[in-house]
Order: structure tokens, then sequence, then C-alpha cells
């Protein structure tokens, strides 16, 4: 044994061959925490005082490489100072470059995913092979980062310009046959020959039919071009990738810049370079909230996991009602593998919802995602039906027929009587209280609610709601299913609108009240765009169907109608009595044309204008600041409340709940990391400001409470 630590090991294998196995101890995974790096430096020096070694071959006793940092490092890294950041990288970088500069060829043989730090590591390498299933790249960008072990540097001139901004701007995970065409590794075999592959590697350069060393020259020395081409490389990448980047997120820019400034170093002053950079987005509050959004979806995950070892098995599953919605649910369940039952009460509705169903699935055949034999299994996962005689061997039903109580209250009741004693029931309603829809049922611990987002096959987000009488297994049960579905399931309690909706209608009564108030809608929407939402609330209201947010909306203001109920008539209120829907029948807020590719264009259209002028009081031009604060406290409000209620169980339930439920800007974190991030006592004095404008942007007595004690919601 040459070196033996926690996470990594060094032994002779073969012919004075060396192999540097990563495999941390009390992990199921490999990453590049403090005390990898440290062992891999303490390597580093073991190989390099071995006088008789001819190579080494790199290797992981993981199913994955490395999957990168340890990212739950970065809050203590990130919070010290520019300075000290800067001399971490750099030190970090003396082990990749002590591997680098080792005197005798190297190979990674990459088995798996490596990724960041993983894939930095191969690069520091002469050579890499590469299983056919095994995935690398550099995905830093979406922490609001870009790499610091020297990927910046040694991709730049291993691959040209033009394909490590594609890989680094891009964070793209990219498959074997990808990073075999662009250079990005030597070869491609089985993961078995791996090893043998490397080691044919390191016996050809020893030959002499290899020239390892002008390869490592080749990743140590400048960019290889002029002066015109390297600008030209440049200023193009900066400016396509900041139109697609947009100016929320600077980590792909700011990649480039750096490898522009560094394009004609070699490769030390270059990975100072690269280090300065890092530091600099380290220390953005993007980076702060992108990493604690990582960080939340990793507890999300973990709390998803302790669930699952409660859960029954969903081997057979149903879904009432075979709408779009219904569609959607059996398309998700069958693609991820789990067998559906979709019943409905006539042959039109089991025609939508199959051709739901195909619609989606000939898109994955188009975008080469699945051939038509997959998709021909897909769909025969699917059983339509019209009567409840399949369902004695079903696991777990979600109802999804029409939002009315009445509706659901008969179709559940129907359903309990056809299914097993112990088969779960749950409720796909957006705003129905559980309690209420449990009322008739003989077994109400087998049932909750299963609240999927629209659409169903895009959304990650399912809120599963809990009742007074739902049994922790019928939970656990219905968290499983919405893993197994591939969504992110999110436990909340009842009450109106659960999280994501009771949150959202405050911000829906925000813009109401400043369309009342004389602000254009359009320009509310552009504000709001740049602010980071995906859309604006005009805008989103035509996406929704402004049926189902009246609906909702009446269902909110019944529910807390001392903030909800508006005592004016709003602008939504006008476009539903005028029969404009939003994008289901084309006209809303906006008129709705298709584009080239078959969807929905929103259009100005000045009869909206003309509609609202009797609810609108004059024409006021208010400031981007003044439309972000009545838009933002009402929502802000709601989310602390929901905590405060016990409607979710903490703070990052909460932010990931709006994250994934409606699109909250993820650089900004979420609700309450954006009250963090203001301050607590800013935003209370902010909200106080608004005052006037009724009990939406009244602070709760808690709220204040932590403003002048200073606590904050994150740590």
């Amino acid at each position: 044994m040459i070196y033996e630590g926690k996470a990594i090991t060094v032994k002779e294998i073969e012919g004075g061959i060396a192999q540097l196995n990563f495999d941390l101890q009390g992990e199921s995974v490999n990453k590049f925490n403090r005390l990898t790096i440290e062992e891999l430096g303490a390597a580093a020096e073991a190989l390099k005082s071995q006088k008789n070694l001819k190579g080494l071959v790199v290797t992981s006793s993981k199913d994955s490489f490395i999957v990168g940092a340890d990212i739950t490092e970065f809050t203590e890294l990130f919070a010290g100072s520019e300075e000290a950041l800067v001399a971490n990288s750099m030190k970090a970088n003396e082990v990749f470059n002590a591997i680098e500069d080792l005197p005798f060829p190297t190979v990674t043989a990459i088995n798996g995913i490596a990724l960041g730090g993983g894939f930095e590591m191969c690069l520091s390498t002469d050579y890499r092979v590469m299983a056919p299933k095994a995935k690398v790249g550099l995905p830093e960008v979406k922490l609001g980062i870009f790499p610091g072990f020297g990927g910046t540097v040694r991709l730049s001139r291993l691959v040209g310009v033009d394909n490590a901004v594609e890989w680094i701007a891009g964070g793209t995970e990219n498959r074997a046959d990808a990073a075999l065409k662009m250079g990005a590794v030597d070869a491609v075999v089985e993961a078995d020959k791996l090893v043998d592959a490397a080691v044919a590697i390191i016996n050809q350069c020893n030959e002499g039919k290899l020239d390892n060393l002008a390869r490592r020259e080749e990743k140590k020395g400048k960019i290889k071009l002029n002066a015109m081409e390297s600008m030209m490389a440049f200023e193009i990448s900066k400016a396509f990738v900041a139109g697609k980047a947009g100016k929320n997120y600077p980590a792909p820019v700011e990649a480039i810049k750096t490898m522009q400034k560094h394009a004609g170093m070699t490769r030390d002053k270059a990975i100072e370079v690269e280090a300065k950079g890092f530091a600099k987005m380290a220390k953005t509050n993007v980076a702060a909230c992108l990493v604690g959004l990582f960080l939340n979806d990793q507890a999300l995950k973990k709390k998803a996991s302790a669930w699952e070892k409660e859960a029954s098995d969903v081997n057979l599953a149903a879904v009432l009602g075979a709408g779009i919605m219904g569609g959607g649910v059996a398309f998700q369940s069958a693609l991820k593998g789990t067998p559906i039952v979709m019943k409905d009460i006539n042959q039109d509705g089991i025609k939508l919802g199959l051709s739901e169903a195909k619609k989606l699935l000939s898109k994955r055949v188009a975008k080469g995602k699945m051939d038509a034999g997959q998709m021909g299994d897909v769909l025969n996962n699917i059983t339509p039906t019209l009567n409840y005689g399949d369902f004695k061997n079903v696991d777990l039903v979600v109802e999804a027929v029409v939002e009315n109580p009445k509706v659901k209250d008969a179709v559940l009741r129907e359903t309990e009587d056809a299914v097993r004693e112990d088969a779960i029931l749950t409720s796909n309603t957006s705003t129905i209280s559980i309690n209420l829809l449990a009322k008739n049922l003989k077994r109400p611990e087998n049932f909750c609610g299963m609240h999927f987002f629209n659409p169903v096959h895009m959304m990650p987000l399912v809120e599963v709601i809990r009742g007074e009488k739902t049994s922790d297994r019928a939970i656990a049960t219905t968290v499983a299913y919405a893993k197994a579905m591939g969504k992110t399931p999110i436990v909340v309690n009842d009450c109106p609108g659960f999280l994501v909706n009771r949150v959202l209608f405050p911000y829906f009564g925000g813009f109401a009240a400043l369309v009342r108030d004389g602000a254009d809608f359009q320009k509310i929407d552009k504000v709001m765009e740049r602010f980071g939402w995906p859309m604006g609330p005009a805008y989103l209201l035509d996406v929704v169907g402004m049926d189902t947010a009246k609906h909702a909306n009446e269902v909110m203001a019944d529910g807390f109608p001392d903030r909800m109920k508006a005592d004016f008539k709003s602008a939504i209120d006008v476009m539903f009595e005028n029969n404009r829907y939003g994008q289901k029948n084309d006209k809303g807020f906006y008129k709705y044309e298709e584009d080239k590719k078959g969807k929905p264009k929103k259009v100005v259209d000045e009869e909206t204008y003309k509609l609202i002028e009797p609810v609108v009081n004059g024409s006021k031009d208010f400031d981007e600041e003044d439309i972000i604060a009545r838009m933002m406290i009402p929502l802000c409000l709601e989310t602390v409340r929901c905590l405060e209620d016990n409607i979710v169980e903490d703070p990052a339930d909460a932010d990931m709940g709006l994250i994934y439920g409606i699109g909250f800007p993820p650089f900004r974190g979420g609700a309450l990391r954006y009250i963090d991030d203001m301050g607590v006592d800013k935003f209370v004095e902010l909200a106080d400001k608004y005052a006037d404008l009724g009990p939406l942007y009244a602070p709760t007595e808690k709220l204040r409470e932590m403003a002048k004690t200073g606590k904050k919601f994150f740590g």
C-alpha cells in the first residue's frame, strides 16, 4: 500500500502502475470535502516519492465517480472574506496541480457521474477513459458560481473556447458520446474494461506511441488562438450567454470573462485568475440563495426518503377524471413505471385523457427521448375504463374531477366502496379543504390531498395534504407514489388553498389593487418579470384561467375573509364576467394567437383597457420599487403565516414549495429568504409603509418580535 486514508487509497496494481482509488468512508457517494482534498494532497506526495512507478490509474469504488464538491461546506466557506476564498481555492489547486505534475503518465477511469470538482479531478490527469453510461460536466453555474479547481483553465485548453463555454456557461451534464466527440475524454469502453483501457494507454505512453507530456503541456499552456480569434470567440459567447442567462444570473458571463482574462496565460497564473473570479461569484447573494436552495432540496429529499420507509407499495394506481389533468397524471405514472387505471364517466373523457398522454409521448419520440416501441409500452400501462370493475386491485386513487365539493364528495364515496379497505384515496384539489372532503368517508384515515400542478408532466411539485384524520400510512404511501412519479412532494397541513394557492392569491390581491389604483397591468407584468418571475401576474392569470382563478379566489375569501375578501370589483372580475378566461379561450388580459410552433403567443389587446376602465381609478405611473413592494409584501406575509399556522413544517418547505409550485425566482431563494436578505426589521418597516392598503399588508406579531430581536428564518 502506497497510501491509505479514509477517502483515498493508493496501491500498486501491475507492472509498476499505481491505482489511486476514491472511496469516501461512511458516504454513499464520493465528494470533495476538506478531508478528501487533504488526502488527495497526501496521496500525490506519496506517489511523487515512489521510485519505480510507470503510471497512475485513478478510479472510484462507488457507482458514481465523484459527484462534485461537498456543498454542505459552502455556506460556511462562502461566509468568509474574498481573500480567504481565493487562498482556499489556491490551496486546493496546489493538490490538483500536484496530480497533473506527477512524473509519469496518468489516466482517469470514469465509471459513473463525474461533475464539478469530480470532473476537474479527471481533467488534471493526462487522459480520460469513460463508461458508456457515465456523465461528466461542470454544473457550478447552477449554484451561482463557476469551476474553481482549474476547470475553466484546463477545459478551455483541452476542447477549445466554444466547447468549454457551452459546457461551463450551460452547466450541462454530458453523455459519453458527446464527451468523446468533443475531446473531453479519450475513449469510451464498458465499465468492466475501464482499468484495462487505462493501463493500455499508460503502456502506449511508456512505449513512445503516445506523448503524454505534449498533451500535458497543451493543458498547462495558453489557449491557441491569436488576439483577433480570441476576441471574436469570447465577445460572441458573452453576448449570446448574457441574452440567455439574463442579468439575474451573473455566473455564466463571469465564467466567460474569466476564461478571456486567462486565455494568454500559462496554468499557474491562469488558475490565480480563476480563483479570484470564483471568489467574486461566491460572495454574491445569488450564490448564497442558490446554494441554500440546493441544501433545502436535499433536506426535502431526506424527508421524502424517511416517509418512504413507512409506505405501502403502489403497484397499481387509478385516476378519476380523464381530462387534461387526469390524462397528465396517467401519463406521468405510466411513464415512470406505475401502471394506472384511468376512469371517466363517458367515452369523450377517456379519449381526451388518452390523447393527452399520446401527445406528450409523441413529443418524446420526436425528440429522440424514446422510440415507438417504448411509447407503446407506456400506453399499455394506462387502462381506460368507464366503470369500477378494475378497482379491486388498485393501491392508490387520485381523484381529479371538477373542482366542486359536492361532485368530489359523491365521486370519493363511490370510489371508497369500489376499492379494497386498505387502498389510499387522494384528491387532486387545489383549494377545497381535505377535512371537508373527508367528512362523509368511512375511512378518512386512508384519505389525503395530492395536489398536482398544471401541466403535470412539467411541474415538479406535489402538495401532499394531511387532514385531521389522515394516517401516517396514507401520507407515507402518497409521498412515495409522488416520488416514484418523479415529483418533489411536500407534506402540508390542511387549510383553504394549502400552501401554494394560499400564498399565491394575496399576490393576485396585490395585483388587483394596483390595477384599481391606476397601474398599467402590462407595466406590472414587465416589472415582475424583471424581478425574476417567469411571467407577470396578468399573464399568469391568463395561463391559470380566469374561471379557475375566480373560483379559487372565492374559496380563499371564505377561508380568510379578514384579508382576502376584496371590498371592490376588480379587473379579474371584469375579465371573468366578459368570458375572457385567458389562454383556454384565447382572450384574457391579453389576446392569444398561435405562433409557428402552434403555441399560444400573447398579443396586447386594447379591448382590455376599455373593459376595465369602469373599475380603474384613472391612470397612475407607479415606480418599479412601489410595484414590487405592493406585489411581494402580501405574498411574503402569507408565507410567514403559513409557517406560523403550522401549515408547513419549516422555512425550507415553504420556500421550496413556492419555487417548485409557482416559479418564485430561484436566485432570490424563496419568500422567507427574501425577507431574511432584506432584513426582517427592514421588511416590517416596508410593510408598515403600506398599512393603509389593509390587512394583507399587516405583519404578524411574531414577525414584529423577530424584527426586534434580530432573528432570521434561516440561520
